[in-house]
């Protein structure tokens, strides 16, 4: 499903929202996800979805990696949603 809000598409992208669409694909499927492009009219605002996401998912020293990555699946199948 494509999300209806207008975005960038990746071939079109160019300078710093390729740069950053580059940071943000996701590495199983090789493409921006649509939660990532739909910041493409506004790269400060991926950027910062990027770092937010980095800083929940790499700074949490009483958790391993693992069990972050299994909060995130949980949370996302209860919420029925695919990211």
């Amino acid at each position: 499903m494509a999300a209806w809000i207008y975005t960038v598409p990746e071939e079109e992208a160019d300078g710093k929202l390729a740069e950053l669409y580059d940071l943000t694909r996701d590495p199983s499927s090789g493409r921006v996800d649509n939660i990532m492009s739909i910041h493409s009219l506004h790269p400060e605002g991926l950027n910062a979805h990027n770092e937010l996401y980095e800083a929940v998912m790499t700074g949490t020293a009483t958790l391993r990696k693992v069990e972050r990555e299994m909060i995130a699946l949980v949370t996302s199948s209860i919420n029925e949603c695919h990211y």
